[in-house]
């Protein structure tokens, strides 16, 4: 049966359909604002008149190009394509100044295309273990797992200064308690503004504090936008790969993991890969976390594209999708009449087999679309600074209309911008805000049934909950490490004086 999907895949029919796919994800995760979920969202029509398995062929080509897509844009422009590519703009974009933009976005390249091998491996594989342990994440460990997101990118996104970065992540976390609240339908923060009950769209405030903000910043300066009009060598050194081999497998676990709990997407995982990784990095490399590393990069993008094989075991296994482009495939698949969960086998008999070599092909083929789209971005990306930040900002304004097709959203994202460039004069980061925002519902809601299932249980029932008793050792570890670094650095200016 499986040989059978691999054929049918392997039509010429078929391999164009995904290339189209990929391609156009690439393209698209590489336009400021354009998210995966945005690219999955806007593209289901698209794919309702077309047969089954093109259809599948095609959202699984967008799907798996639009996730690295967002490291091209991150990299040449520091404005990252998709939510998932903010470490890969930190570490990337610094690389790109020094002239070295090509061999970052190789290593992207040669990262997202192991990411993935990892993922649908591990998908293939490992589905009943791997589900196993996603289904001990209930209520209390979703809460306890977005907030160590949050304060996991507050840490890393401020340096030597993570309680500012915890700040920006509350101030996310703050936006998006904005509207009507998901169990009682009270008003929060409203202020009796009609736009404000169906809440703040993260989309929108994505834009803003990624794409306005950095016009805002870049525009006034005088000198050239240091984008390089050759970046050089694009294909990666293969030396250099295996070189962070240990990093890369790590990685592709975590982010295979997180996929596969409903709810935590590839941003979740990227941040808490690349958190892991410097933990783990030689002194000799971790200084150059936050200024340029490779072993970081490939950490963040291995973890977001092996998200992709994670978030299809709840999806295929369960019909529960792992984050919203997921959701978006499933739209796409009950277009199709297609009903998945425990007896997709049993209601279409090899449709999972023609998944995963719909995956395989969409790999294979993204790792030559990259290389052949880079140099077309790359010259897109180095005109002049004054002719190419006025037409990203057209661009962030579709952005932000097309969610909703609402005016009220494109409001959102220039007060966004102008709030970004704000807190970056203060030296307040931004990335943990768009993360604050993101994660803010699924913490809130999760941690409000949490109470109601705990309501009248003693302590020792809460701590008999071992991941959920893991997970708070954990974030009580990234606190006191962040407090502790800021007691150094303190102790240390106070020597210096």
């Amino acid at each position: 049966m499986i040989w059978d999907a691999v054929l049918q895949v392997l039509s010429p029919h078929l391999i164009i359909v995904c290339l189209a796919g990929v391609s156009l994800g690439i393209v698209w995760g590489a336009l400021p604002g354009l998210s995966t979920t945005m690219a999955m969202a806007l593209l289901i029509g698209l794919s309702a008149g077309m047969a089954q398995d093109t259809a599948l062929v095609f959202m699984l080509g967008v799907y798996t190009g639009s996730v690295f897509g967002g490291a091209i844009s991150a990299v040449l422009i520091n404005i990252p394509g998709t939510p998932d590519a903010v470490p890969t703009m930190i570490e990337g974009h610094a690389l790109a100044r020094r002239g070295e933009g090509g061999q970052a976005l190789g290593m992207a390249i040669g990262a997202s295309f192991i990411g993935n091998w990892v993922g649908i491996v591990l998908l293939i594989g490992f589905i009943p273990l791997i589900l196993a342990f996603a289904l001990q994440f209930r209520s209390w460990e979703m809460f306890l797992l977005a907030v160590i997101g949050i304060s996991v990118s507050g840490t890393m996104a401020a340096g030597a200064l993570p309680l500012k970065g915890w700040i920006a992540g509350w101030l996310g976390m703050l936006v998006a308690f904005v509207g009507l609240d998901s169990i009682h339908a009270v008003p929060r923060f409203t202020f009796g503004v009609l736009e404000l009950q169906d809440g703040i769209n993260y989309v929108a405030v994505l834009i803003g504090l990624f794409g306005m903000a950095e016009i805002l910043r870049v525009l006034p300066k005088r000198q050239h936008y240091s984008i390089p009009a050759e970046v050089g060598r694009i294909i990666p050194s293969f030396r250099r790969l295996a070189k962070y081999s240990g990093t890369a497998v790590r990685s592709g676990v975590i982010g295979t993991i997180i996929g596969a709990i409903p709810g935590a997407g590839a941003n979740v995982a990227s941040f808490i890969a690349y958190d892991v990784a410097r933990r783990r990095a030689s002194p000799e490399e971790k200084k150059k976390w936050g200024k340029g590393s490779y072993e970081a990069i490939v950490s963040a993008e291995v973890a977001n594209n092996a998200n992709v094989g994670g978030s299809m075991l709840p999806l295929l296994a369960l019909g529960i999708p792992g984050n919203a482009a997921a959701a978006a495939l499933l739209a796409a698949l009950m277009l199709k009449n297609v009903v998945v969960g425990p007896t997709i086998e049993i209601d279409h008999p090899g449709l999972i087999y023609f998944i995963y070599a719909a995956l395989v092909l969409a790999n294979l083929l993204m790792y030559g679309a990259a290389i052949m789209l880079i140099k077309p971005c790359v010259k897109l990306f180095s005109l002049p600074r004054g002719l190419l930040l006025p037409l990203i900002i057209p661009i962030c304004v579709i952005g932000a209309y097309a969610i909703r097709l609402s005016m009220f959203d494109v409001w959102v994202m220039l007060a966004s911008g102008v709030v970004g460039y704000g807190l970056t004069r203060f030296h307040f980061p931004t990335a943990p805000i768009v993360l604050g925002v993101i994660l803010a519902p699924l913490a809130d809601e999760n941690f409000r049934r949490a109470l109601l299932v705990f309501e009248d249980k003693s302590w020792g029932y809460v701590a008999s909950q071992w991941v959920g008793t893991v997970l708070l050792v954990v974030l009580l570890f990234i606190f006191v490490e962040g407090a502790l670094r800021i007691r150094r650095d303190r102790r240390a200016q106070q020597g210096n004086a």
